[in-house]
């Protein structure tokens, strides 16, 4: 099932080359943004998935290209990036050290959306291609072997960096 959110924030699921709204069927979960309502139905998906796949099969949808399609995690609560976390064409042995940073959930944007660059001295500014996992639930300590019980989906997303800025001081 693949969730969106679309238009002003509606929630749908994806349906071949359409989008129907099911946010009819999660209307009763009292939410204060989108961010809030789709964390609660990540939360209580086994409560919720039933009825989200019934309002999607049974409903009408709209193709695609007629909806603006929205950022699916509108500001998450955490983002954490991994640095070199491939393995270069087989020119390495091994994976690279884990290389760990956050990107601020302020800077989250949909499709289409316009990436605003800061006023900094980059020789270059790069957007690259990404996956991202959602977690789904409280996490800490985990063991390796339990990792994937943690994921409640994926979605992809343009990575913005800025490149060639002067060394020195702390960049935050």
């Amino acid at each position: 099932m693949k969730l969106v959110f679309f238009d002003d924030f509606k929630l749908g699921v994806v349906k071949d080359d359409t989008v129907v709204d099911v946010s009819g069927t999660v209307s009763g979960v009292e939410h204060t943004s989108p961010q809030d309502l789709i964390g609660k139905v990540i939360e209580n998906f086994s409560q919720h998935r039933a009825a989200l796949q019934q309002a999607a099969d049974s409903g009408q949808g709209t193709p695609l290209d007629q909806v603006r399609l929205r950022s699916p995690l509108p500001k998450p609560p955490n983002i954490i990036c991994m640095a070199v976390n491939y393995m270069e064409d087989g020119t390495r042995d091994e994976p690279a050290p884990i290389n760990a940073f956050q990107k601020s959930p302020n800077a989250v944007i949909g499709d289409g959306d316009t990436m605003v660059l800061p006023d900094i001295p980059a020789s270059i500014f790069e957007g690259e291609a990404e996956f991202a996992l959602v977690i789904g639930k409280h996490a800490s300590n985990v063991k390796q072997e339990d990792a994937y019980d943690y994921i409640f989906g994926y979605t992809n997303f343009i990575d913005g960096s800025a490149r060639g800025l002067q060394a020195g001081g702390n960049t935050f």
